[in-house]
């Protein structure tokens, strides 16, 4: 039996429902708003780590990009190729970022290039353009990525790098666990983790659309390297080294990851 004294629940009407939803959302959205801010202001006070192969950062964000690096390591594969186009979907014009490292155009002249490579004992392997083009050319047609969100299907061609380290008989350099890129002048330079360097689609490029290198894209020789952002993709190679150490990297002194990877 129902009692009588008991007043029926009132059903809230329509407007009601959307004012409690209201708040109920603009609520959620303060809380986590102030949980944001109060994280960023926390992350912008922390010190920053103390400069070495990496700098710039704040100590708990190096932290968390070594963990993403460790994570990226654990899962990376030979068998993970990066997807590739026909060269019908190449852009005609490749964008130019930056010119860090090959801003004297005009002063540089490619006919005196030579890749120097740095081994043992203080050993200088010294080659040539010509000599790398007798090598087997590979082709790779991909969407280059930028970390500052941009990115360009593009059409490249050179030595695969592990061709090139075979062919130079630098296997046991290859054990190695980093190489290191720079540009002639000194001013750009690289720090590559060994099995990103040697992936079946890591280039030393020296074509872009079926043509040689224009300077500003990096002539006569560049880094193609696809499991990597753009940072990685070093423009006018001047020498390669080897290390079981990190050798210092461009943009990880200034607070970007030191790793890199897609």
């Amino acid at each position: 039996m129902s009692n009588p004294d008991k007043e029926p629940k009132k059903e809230l009407t329509v407007q009601q429902k959307i004012n409690r939803r209201n708040f109920i959302s603009f609520t959620s959205f303060a809380v986590l708003a102030g949980g944001a801010f109060e994280g960023w202001r926390w992350l912008y006070k922390s010190p920053e780590e103390t400069a070495g192969i990496t700098a710039g950062a704040r100590k708990p964000l190096r932290r968390a990009l070594n963990k993403t690096e460790l994570f990226f390591k654990r899962v990376f594969s030979d068998n993970h190729l990066v997807k590739t186009y026909p060269k019908s979907m190449a852009a005609k014009h490749v964008r130019v970022n930056s010119d860090i490292g090959v801003e004297q155009v005009k002063k540089f002249d490619p006919a005196t290039w030579k890749l120097q490579v740095n081994k043992k004992g203080g050993e200088v392997l010294q080659i040539t353009l010509q000599e790398l083009m007798t090598l087997p050319k590979t082709e790779i047609v991909y969407d280059f990525k930028c970390v500052e969100g941009w990115d360009q299907i593009s059409h490249w061609a050179g030595v695969k790098f592990s061709d090139f380290i075979k062919h130079y008989q630098l296997e046991d350099y290859a054990k190695m666990e980093f190489v290191g890129m720079e540009t002639p002048d000194k001013t750009y330079f690289v720090g590559l983790d060994m099995p990103s360097a040697m992936h079946p689609q890591t280039l030393l490029a020296y074509e872009m659309n079926d043509r040689l290198l224009p300077l500003q894209n990096g002539a006569p020789l560049r880094l193609i390297i696809p499991v990597k952002y753009g940072i990685k993709n070093l423009k006018r190679i001047g020498t390669i080294s080897f290390s079981n150490t990190r050798p210092k990297d461009y943009w990880a002194q200034r607070g970007y990851d030191y790793y890199s990877g897609l």
